[in-house]
Formats: structure tokens, sequence, C-alpha cells
């Protein structure tokens, strides 16, 4: 750094200067002669520590920067979809649709069978527990399941984490009461933990930063695409009317059945990461790595860095994001697991009926996924892409609470109320994808993931509670606590795009006057385990 120049506070640790180099084109030989070239390299700063770099990324990584080619890019990228891609939208489709078992039965005899009415009828209380205790579990392993993700072969570890949570998945059906539910949806928790933070990792780990807003809007509108399935399956096992088994039973164990199955074949198909996967030639590998160089928030690194812990805890990043899964989350969770209760109940539709509803629920989430990240491909705005989202979200909830529900027209009007309030599900989605495009540093971004996941259970947690069983089937209180969440939703989005926008432009003006760390085009320290914060050339997305 020039001795003019003054290290803005906010960029810790800035790295050694270095002098641009051209970029290198693609392929093997040039891969190894890049590699030779940084041996001449004096030791100036102007070549990467590969002291910093994890070894396995240090085999495969060349000293600077490589050129590849658009098309050499996207035979990648579909190499890698067909491997990762595809593991990552089953998984989370099988995990969206195992969790909506839960709400599907809750009108298939479940809550009688398993004494969970009140003497009038209704559901109680205790129903709202089967979800609550799922993301009370997730709250407390988090930390330790994020520590685990991040020292272990993530694509095994996942396997693992099916397998468990089919076999825990098949055993409801054998649960009599309110305290074996309880138990076997508290284990359901402690191994369904582990799929959202893994899907972080390996979308920062397999895929560029503008590709990683489509593919986690990929696997999670699997959540909508339970709904359609789920509603549809749910349907023909509602016919089921005799046997030794409940239908909700046989929905539990098929769900469940399935579930291991997959688990073993993700043992099979799945690489662990790019330097690892066997299904992939040795020059396509060390392209992968290269590949992804231009991210900068690292590719894979076990060791432990308590400074990146502090560095974590200290970023406001951190907190937008807990913040945005917070308030997001909270709804969710309650509209989830009372979807169908509200729809039957509160809107007046049969129980048949119901369950084929909640099929055009799922359309509406993978239209509002979908459209969401068309636009932020369109005009590279995600925050206000959220923002927008948000705004049907506080029109279906005020209209749900004051609009009288008396005849068919308003059964239907409010039942479409019912659908665009989960509109604001975009913010969620895309709060995920910019935490993988801009938290640097392995231990850092495990601290931020595992943070942002115990708001995320948190408020999967709260919100099923704020369903009052004495306020059925209106749920008033808990319209108005959602009416909350948007409102501090949207402080939470313009604060964090204003931050977001306030480092960029620091780190410009860096650049501007001829600060080498903050305009480094070779990307020779990508691989470091550098934060956000200690790399004065990398840019936020916003």
């Amino acid at each position: 750094m020039s001795s003019t120049e003054v290290p803005d506070p906010d960029i810790v640790q800035p790295m050694r200067p270095h002098q641009d180099d051209d970029l290198k084109r693609c392929s093997m030989s040039e891969v190894e002669r890049a590699r030779s070239a940084a041996e001449d390299i004096d030791e100036k700063g102007e070549r990467a520590d590969y002291g910093k770099v994890d070894k396995e990324v240090a085999k495969y990584s060349s000293a600077v920067r490589i050129e590849i080619s658009p098309e050499e890019s996207t035979r990648l990228r579909k190499l890698i979809d067909k491997r990762v891609l595809v593991v990552m939208i089953t998984t989370y489709f099988l995990q969206a649709i195992d969790k909506g078992t839960l709400s599907f039965s809750s009108i298939m005899g479940l809550p009688k069978d398993t004494g969970m009415l009140t003497p009038a009828g209704k559901v109680s209380q205790d129903f709202s527990w089967l979800t609550t205790c799922i993301y009370i579990t997730i709250l407390v392993v988090e930390y330790p399941q994020n520590y685990i993700i991040a020292r272990v072969p993530v694509a095994k570890y996942l396997s693992f984490s099916i397998i468990a949570w089919g076999t825990v998945l098949a055993c409801h059906a054998a649960c009599k009461n309110f305290v074996g539910l309880v138990i076997v949806r508290t284990l359901l928790g402690l191994f369904e933990s582990a799929c959202q933070p893994a899907f972080v990792i390996l979308s920062a780990m397999w895929y560029k930063r503008e590709e990683q807003a489509s593919r986690v809007t990929y696997w999670y509108m699997m959540n909508g695409a339970q709904q359609i399935v789920g509603g549809l399956l749910a349907y023909c096992f509602t016919l089921i009317t005799d046997g030794p088994l409940k239908s909700w039973q046989w929905l539990f164990l098929a769900y469940g059945i399935i579930s291991v199955f997959f688990g073993f074949f993700v043992l099979w198909w799945m690489p662990d990461s790019p330097m690892r996967a066997k299904c992939f030639t040795e020059e396509d590998k060390h392209l992968m790595v290269e590949r992804v160089r231009e991210n900068q928030t690292g590719l894979q690194n076990r060791t432990f860095k308590k400074e990146q812990v502090w560095d974590a805890l200290t970023d406001p990043q951190t907190w937008c994001y807990a913040g945005i899964q917070f308030t997001t989350t909270l709804p969710t969770s309650g509209l989830g697991a009372f979807a169908n209760l509200i729809i039957s109940g509160s809107l007046g539709f049969s129980n048949l009926q119901t369950q084929l509803l909640a099929m055009v629920l799922g359309f509406y989430i993978i239209i509002v996924l979908l459209g969401s990240v068309w636009l932020v491909k369109k005009f590279n705005q995600n925050i206000l892409t959220m923002l927008g989202f948000v705004i049907p979200s506080f029109v279906g909830t005020i209209l749900l609470m004051t609009v009288p529900n008396n005849t068919f027209p308003q059964h239907v009007g409010l039942l479409i109320c019912y659908y665009i309030t989960l509109s604001f599900w975009a913010a969620q989605t895309l709060g995920l994808s910019m935490m993988s495009r801009n938290v640097g540093g392995q231990t850092k971004k495990s601290v931020v993931v595992a943070t942002n996941f115990i708001f995320w259970s948190a408020g999967n947690a709260i919100g099923p509670q704020v369903f009052l069983s004495r306020e059925a089937p209106k749920y008033f209180t808990a319209f108005a606590t959602h009416l909350g969440c948007y409102a501090l939703l949207v402080l939470i989005l313009l604060y964090f795009r204003f931050y977001l926008t306030r480092q960029n432009k620091k780190r410009d003006q860096l650049a501007a006057a001829g600060v080498d760390e903050a305009r480094d085009e070779r990307l020779a320290h990508a691989f470091e385990d550098l934060t956000d914060r200690e790399n004065p050339n990398f840019r936020y997305v916003y």
C-alpha cells in the first residue's frame, strides 16, 4: 500500500502489493506453465502464499488466474449440475416433502389417532409443538453441525444424514401418542439440520458467484414442488380407508423408505469436492477449481481460525442474514404447519379440496422464486428484488385479517390472499444465495452459516406458536405477528443495501487511488482463505 494511503478500518489485514499479469488461456499445459512461471516470481507478495492454501486446493490450483472460455465454463457447469445440482434438488425435495407430511397428515386423522384433539374437537396446541421441537433441536445442534460439515467429506456426511432422517420418518408410522411423535420429530430435526448448511457450502464450492443465485433458487423452490406432488400424493393416500395402517401412517412409511434408498444413491453418485471427484478427469478438476477463483470466498480449508470467528461476529453482514431468515421463517413455518387447517377450517374447503388446493400454492411458490431469480439476472439487484416481493405479503395478510369470510366468492378471494402472502419467500431464498456469495474465509463462513440457521430455526420454532388454538380459524395474533415480521424485514433490507453499497464504494476508492490490493486482476490470493473483510479486492453483491 502506498505510504500516502490510510487503510480503511472496515478492511482488515490487507495483503502485500503485487503487479498485474496477463490472463492465461485454459488447458492442462497452460495450468502447469502458470505454476512454473510462479517459481520465477520474487518474494514480494506477487504470488499465492501456499502456506495459507488448503493442500488439496493447492494441488489443483495455479499460482494466478487463468482464463476459461465461456464455452468451456458452460461445459464444466453442466458436468457439475449432473453430479451436484441434481442431488441438491432431489434431496431438498425429499426434505421438504418429509416436513410437509405433518401438514397433510393433520387432516388425515393424525391428531385424532394420537390424542391431540380438544374436547371441542379442534386440534390442540400440542400439534404446534410437533413443528417447534424440530427447530429447537436445530437451534441447539447448528454450530456443531457446521463445524463438522467444514471438516468432513460433505457428500458422505449428507448421505448419512439422508439415510438417518428417512429411517426416523418411517418410524412416525409407529407412533401412538404425542410423546412418541415429539421423540421422532426431535430426531428428525437433528438429522435434517445438516441439509441446508451443506447446500450453502456446496453452492459456494462448485459454482461461480453469478450462478449461485439460480442454483440456490432451484433447490429451494422444491418447497413449492413438494406442495404440488405432496398434495397429489396426500390426496391419493387419503383414499386409503381400510387395512392394517391408517392413511397417514402409510404416508410417513412410504416417504421414509424412499428417503433411505436415495441416501445410498447420494453416497455413490455425489463427489465430496472438485479435488476428490473421481468421476471427472484430472484436467477438468483443475479447471473446476480455477473456475471458482473469481468468487474470492475460498473453496476449502479445514483449519479453524479463531480470528475469523471474531470477524464473523463483528460483521454487520452476519446479523443481516440472520435477521432476514428470522423474519421470513417465522411466518413460513406457521403458514406451512397450519396451511391445510387454514384452508379447510378458516376458508371453508373440504379435506379433499384442501389437499388439491395445496398444489396451486406450490405452483405459486415456484413462480415467485423463478420470477425473483429472473429479475436478479436481468437487473443485478438482489435486495431491491427482495423488497419488491415483500409488498404482496403485506397486502395478502391485511386482507386476510380484515375481509369477512361468509360467501363462496369471499372464500376464493381470501384463498388467493393466502397464496400471495407467501411472496416473501423470494427474500428468504435470495438471502441464502447472497450469503454464499458474500462471505469469504471457511471458518468465518461456517460461523455465519451457523448463525444464519440458528435464527432460521428460531423463527421456525416460534412460528407455529403464534397460531393460538383459541383463535382458530382466524388466527388474528398470528397474522398480526407476520405483519410485524415483514416491517422489520424491510428495515433490515434497507440497512443491508446501504451497508454493502458503502463498503464497495470504499474499496473502489482505494483501487482508484492506486492501492494494488484493491485491484488484483490476477486474483493470486483467492484461495488463501481470506475473509471478505481481509481482502480489499473483494466486492459485495447486493
